[in-house]
Parts: structure tokens; C-alpha cells; sequence
């Protein structure tokens, strides 16, 4: 038999504690980490929505400036230009552009690029917001392959307005109160605008290209009269002056006025070719024909027919 001895105690195994060293990162540290952390998503996100990087020459690069101007399309920013310097032939001005991965599809083959400025000539006054703004790059753009380089225009080029129309041509030996996008007026109606202008083939003349809204189309016939309509018209009677503008658009932009004999002739076709009168015949006033167009509708500038009438400097003394 087994005895157990009375003094012997039961032995236990008692667990050993493991001490391990753990380094903690000092809380301090983790601002660092986390700022360096998204200011590399930040780039990352950046880069994903940057567009093509664009170079475009022009003959002068007045007013252009990096980081500062812009370009634009249908009146929206879609870019920003980087740097301006001069080709390596000192020819021209090298300016490259960044642009929104938005307008991305811009930079093709065709795209043509201008410099907007306040300008103020023969034709009118143009880019006027730009006095505030500084100039900028304005957009058309193409529909070939892609392109990073690109010549720059010298001036604007001929855009056909959205709106469809009929092709008339007015000369006039010289340009004077006209701008591109000025009204033209049939019994003080707006029924169309000036498009843009040229010099014919031997340059003796100028030749004025007219956009009829296709409605208004049938007003126009072979044998219409146009006459100048801009400026102020100054009629000078034995007690008083009569001063009279065809609208405040036409006083500032200029504008072209038609009228149609009583008895018309056949419609214009589209190309046809009118002379420019600098003023009005009292008879075309009296010409009244019934010329049927259908669905239009009669569109009237904001400040119409402008009328006044001022006394002889004798009469306002009395």
C-alpha cells in the first residue's frame, strides 16, 4: 500500500510573468505621418484630374501671364496658363497651358486658339471685360486627333452664329460705324445680324456678310434697298432738330436697315449681293408690301426706335 506522509504538501507549478519590451510610437509623430500621408493622396488625386499640358505660339504675348491668365470656353475657365517665354528663335512667344481633365477633348487637331484684348476700331468696341479681368485665351476647338501644339491666331476667326439663316451680302466702299453681330432691322424689327466682314477681290470695296434668320428670309427679295443704320440720323428744320437712332444697340455697335418695294420682286437666294446706302430714300419709307412668313415671330431690341426731339437754342432762351 501507498502512504502519503502527513508533512509532504502538494506542489504547484506557478507561472513565470514574460516581460517584453514594446516601443510605442510617441503620439506626437503621428500628425507628420498622417499630413505626409494626404499630401500624397492629395497629389495622387490631383494628378488623376489634371488634363494635357498644351503648347501654343502667338506673335506677341501682351498681357499673357503664368498662373494668372486663363482659357476659356463658352464663357467657362477650362485651363490655366503656366509659363510665357520666347521660342528659340525669338520669333514668337511659347506659351504652355494646363488644361481641366474636363476639357481634356480641346487639345485636337483643328482646335484654334486666340488672345482676347479690349480693342476698339472701325468695327466697334470688343473685349471690353477684359479691362478688369486681364486678357485671355479663347477656345475653338477641332475634331482631329490628338494635339499638344498648336499655332496661335492672330485675330478671331469667322464663327457662323448658332442660329440658321441665309447668307446676304451688302458692299460698302468703306467700314465705318459696323461691328460683328450688329442688328439688322426691317420695320424696326431685328431679323438678323452682321456676320463678318472682307475685302472683295481687287479690295475696292467691302463686302459685309449678313445672317437673315431663316423666317425673316422672304422679307428679303432681288430687289430690297439696304441702308446704314447706325449712328444718330441728324435732321435739321427751321425751329427745331430732329435727332433719332435706330436703337441705343445700333447708336454704340452700328446696324443695317432694309426695306422691300410695295410690289416685290422674287426672293433673294442666299449669296446674293446688295449695294450698302450711308442713309435712307424718304421713298423707300412709303414702300408697304404684303409679304406672308410663316411662324415667326417679331423680335424687338430691349431700347427700340429712340426718337428726340430738341428746340432751336432761340426757342429755349424765349
Amino acid at each position: 500500500m501507498n502512504h502519503t506522509r502527513k508533512d509532504e504538501s502538494p506542489v504547484v507549478d506557478l507561472a513565470q510573468a514574460r516581460i517584453k519590451n514594446r516601443r510605442h510610437i510617441p503620439v506626437i509623430w503621428l500628425v507628420p505621418i498622417l499630413a505626409a500621408i494626404a499630401s500624397v493622396w492629395l497629389i495622387l488625386d490631383s494628378a488623376l484630374q489634371t488634363g494635357p499640358l498644351i503648347s501654343i505660339s502667338f506673335d506677341d504675348g501682351n498681357g499673357l501671364q503664368g498662373n494668372q491668365t486663363v482659357l476659356r470656353y463658352r464663357g467657362m475657365k477650362v485651363g490655366e496658363v503656366r509659363s510665357v517665354k520666347l521660342t528659340k528663335d525669338a520669333q514668337q512667344v511659347e506659351v504652355e497651358a494646363r488644361l481641366d481633365e474636363s476639357a481634356a477633348g480641346l487639345a485636337c487637331d483643328g482646335s484654334q486658339f486666340w488672345v482676347v484684348r479690349p480693342e476698339v476700331g472701325s468695327g466697334g468696341l470688343s473685349g471690353l471685360e477684359t479691362i478688369v479681368s486681364g486678357p485671355y485665351i479663347q477656345i475653338q476647338p477641332g475634331n482631329g486627333k490628338k494635339q499638344k501644339r498648336f499655332t496661335g491666331l492672330k485675330h478671331p476667326p469667322v464663327i457662323k452664329p448658332n442660329a440658321d439663316g441665309v447668307e446676304i451680302v451688302v458692299t460698302t466702299p468703306e467700314l465705318r460705324t459696323l461691328s460683328t453681330g450688329a442688328p439688322i432691322f426691317y420695320r424696326g424689327i431685328v431679323v438678323g445680324t452682321v456676320w463678318y466682314f472682307e475685302l472683295n477681290d481687287d479690295s475696292s470695296a467691302v463686302n459685309v456678310h449678313l445672317l437673315i434668320d431663316s423666317n425673316f428670309a422672304p422679307l428679303v427679295r432681288t430687289d430690297s434697298k439696304f441702308w446704314n443704320a447706325g449712328g444718330l440720323d441728324v435732321d435739321l428744320k427751321f425751329f427745331h432738330v430732329d435727332i433719332s437712332a435706330q436703337s441705343f444697340r445700333s447708336l454704340i455697335a452700328g446696324g443695317i436697315a432694309f426695306a422691300t418695294p410695295t410690289t416685290p420682286g422674287p426672293v433673294a437666294p442666299a449669296g446674293s449681293v446688295f449695294t450698302l446706302y450711308d442713309k435712307m430714300d424718304d421713298k423707300w419709307t412709303k414702300w408697304s408690301p404684303t409679304i406672308p412668313i410663316d411662324g415667326s415671330k417679331a423680335k424687338i431690341l430691349e431700347n427700340g426706335p429712340t426718337p428726340a426731339i430738341l428746340n432751336d437754342v432761340n426757342q429755349i432762351q424765349k
